[in-house]
């Protein structure tokens, strides 16, 4: 295996890894809830005046797959939708005092998993994230390359 082969086996173990371990402890702390609903659930209670549009940009998803999950989300009692006075077009969410409940274990674990991994992060250095981060930013910027040479929309195909 070259260099290449070894650096994206060590990024996709990493990336595998942490899923795991943070998914681990959701599945305890979130039982019932699938990570699209509490993703979902995440995006409403920090941004003001989510709609299917915004969520389906968001998330890389259908504008259908969107409504599939949001009517979820309300029979379930999580979140609530609400239209403003000045727009009868468009349908707004909001938490409903369920949904931030789940909203603030979330937002709680999160900050477990920033402090579980912190002790790491201050054994490296400035240097070393300013070269992931500039990895990062140029692999992200051929991927995008190759898809736009594909002629694909990420958003209608789920990626």
């Amino acid at each position: 295996m070259n260099k290449e082969e070894r650096a994206m086996k060590g990024l996709w173990d990493i990336f595998k890894k942490r899923i795991w371990l943070d998914s681990f402890k959701m599945k305890d702390r979130l039982k019932g809830y699938n990570p699209s609903e509490i993703h979902c659930i995440a995006y409403i209670g920090e941004d003001e005046d989510s709609n299917v549009t915004k969520l389906a940009e968001s998330f890389g998803m259908t504008r259908g797959a969107i409504s599939k999950l949001t009517k979820k989300l309300v029979k379930k009692g999580l979140i609530e939708s609400y239209q403003k006075p000045n727009n009868n077009k468009e349908v707004y969410f909001e938490l409903t005092e369920q949904g931030k409940t789940i909203y603030d274990i979330h937002e709680e674990m999160h900050r477990e998993f920033k402090d579980r991994d912190q002790p790491f992060f201050e054994q490296v250095t400035e240097e070393q994230l300013d070269i992931i981060l500039g990895f990062a930013k140029k692999y992200n910027m051929h991927l995008d390359t190759e898809i736009k040479k594909l002629g694909v929309d990420m958003k209608s195909d789920n990626l």
